[in-house]
């Protein structure tokens, strides 16, 4: 004869369920994400104007060229300005990458004079080989020399015009395209600090010679 099972006990029941339901909530804990932590000090920003996009040297700034940007405060460099406004026609000495701030060294006027050395003034030099001028950077140190033809005879004269100039400011690479393609960008044009003699004789040489510069140590 079959034996018969007993009901279940619905206190014993009612444990096994709530026995079920912990073992999820334990789960579900387990496997939440941890809360966020709390948020670290925010750095504090400046606003600064910046070059909207890659500027050559020679440029003359217009509302286009320039952006607005908040910059960590601690990471701004000295000589950066908000005003937009104000830079608005000034002539950049040096180019500006997309992004850098325009800071007074990168402008003609008194923050390019700041990198003059005493007693010595800043003097324009437009080289024959435009090429040349790209490879030079700012902090180089050149020997200028001017090639021409002395007096009546056909002979070419090499002289040293002007030795170790600092250079202040220098073009960009080759334009890449358009009716100056292949040309430096500003022309070709450095910015050398020289003495004022010298600077006399290099405005001398470029009326009457063409002029190249040789490379020294900076």
């Amino acid at each position: 004869m079959p034996r018969l099972r007993r009901p279940r006990s619905p206190v014993l029941l009612l444990r096994q369920v709530a026995a079920a339901v912990l073992v999820c909530l334990a789960l579900v804990l387990a496997l939440r994400p941890p809360p966020p932590g709390p948020a670290g000090p925010v750095a504090a920003t400046t606003p600064v104007v910046v070059a909207a996009a890659d500027l050559p040297a020679g440029t003359v700034l217009t509302a286009g060229d320039l952006a607005a940007a908040e910059l960590p405060t601690d990471l701004l460099p000295s000589g950066g300005t908000a005003d937009a406004e104000g830079l608005t026609g000034r002539l950049l000495a040096a180019p500006v990458r997309a992004g850098e701030p325009v800071t007074d060294v990168r402008l003609v006027g008194p923050g390019l004079w700041s990198a003059v050395p005493d007693g010595q003034v800043a003097a324009p030099v437009r080289l024959a080989d435009l090429a040349v001028a790209t490879l030079l950077r700012a902090g180089d140190r050149v020997d200028v020399l001017a090639a021409g033809v002395a007096g009546p005879t056909p002979s070419p004269a090499v002289e040293v015009v002007a030795t170790s100039a600092l250079v202040l400011t220098a073009p960009t690479p080759a334009v890449p395209d358009g009716p100056a393609a292949g040309a430096p960008a500003g022309g070709g044009l450095l910015v050398l600090a020289v003495s004022p003699d010298t600077a006399a004789r290099l405005a001398a040489a470029a009326a009457t010679a063409t002029l190249t510069v040789t490379l020294g140590r900076p």
